[in-house]
């Protein structure tokens, strides 16, 4: 079933792909739907499980190196963009500064290097995630039971952290899914590490144009081979509460 579904939502993002591959907002419109198929399946997929440790003000996470498919990093650049605009001069109107102070500490640090330096996310304000909105996939599906071991684990100690294996696995498919029907578009579907990624978006707008006619324009910020697409749907099929299809009607 899980390679079914799989399937299915890979068709789908290519149906979008197909429809949407002229216009400026085929990012905007792929990871819109990403995080809608995210949001609207994980409940169901986790009533099983107690209750996360994950809320306002606890950003002990937050200095993980985090990576994004394109479509995600554009669409927070857009997002970034207005936000500067409509706010300038407040903490909230320096966004673009932020991203770039934030890459110049970060830029070329594997994860463990990121652990030690903990930087902190260029988006926590106040303990806030300041674009949770448009937070990418890889925020999304990260979350714990155990608020102490997220601190203690930032803390550098060796610690397990109790995470929700649904979040990861449901992350894994939407996203690899996405990266499948990119690919197959002859879109640039490896995954950024989103500081430089963001940094080299808001810096020249032009990089979005060049990866819709096909070129690899966040290169820089590439982390690794892609992957195989469809690895990790055996891992959504595991980490399931139950078999049941993904809904794609949100």
């Amino acid at each position: 079933m899980s390679e079914e579904i799989f399937r299915d939502i890979q068709q789908l993002f290519s149906g979008i792909v197909a429809a949407t591959s002229a216009s400026p907002h085929l990012a905007d419109a792929l990871a819109d739907r990403a995080f809608d198929l995210f949001e609207a399946n994980i409940d169901a997929q986790t009533a099983h499980l107690p209750a996360l440790a994950c809320a306002k003000g606890c950003p002990s996470c937050c200095a993980l190196r985090v990576t994004a498919t394109a479509p995600e990093i554009f669409l927070l650049a857009r997002y970034i963009r207005q936000i500067d605009a409509r706010m300038p001069g407040t903490a909230l109107g320096s966004l673009s500064r932020r991203v770039k102070l934030a890459n110049r500490a970060t830029r070329g640090l594997d994860e463990a290097e990121r652990m030690r330096l903990r930087q902190p996310c260029p988006f926590v304000v106040r303990g806030g995630c300041i674009i949770h909105a448009v937070r990418p996939l890889a925020c999304r599906g990260h979350a714990s039971f155990d608020r102490r071991a997220c601190a203690q684990a930032m803390a550098g100690r060796d610690v397990d952290v109790p995470v929700s294996g649904p979040h990861v696995a449901l992350r894994s498919l939407v996203q690899d899914a996405l990266r499948a029907a990119l690919d197959g578009a002859g879109l640039a579907s490896d995954l950024y590490e989103l500081n430089q990624g963001l940094a080299l978006a808001l810096a020249d707008p032009d990089r979005e144009t060049a990866w819709r006619n096909g070129q690899d324009s966040l290169a820089p910020a590439r982390i690794g081979p892609p992957d195989a697409a469809p690895s990790n749907a055996v891992l959504w099929s595991r980490a399931s509460a139950q078999d049941a299809a993904v809904r794609d009607d949100v």
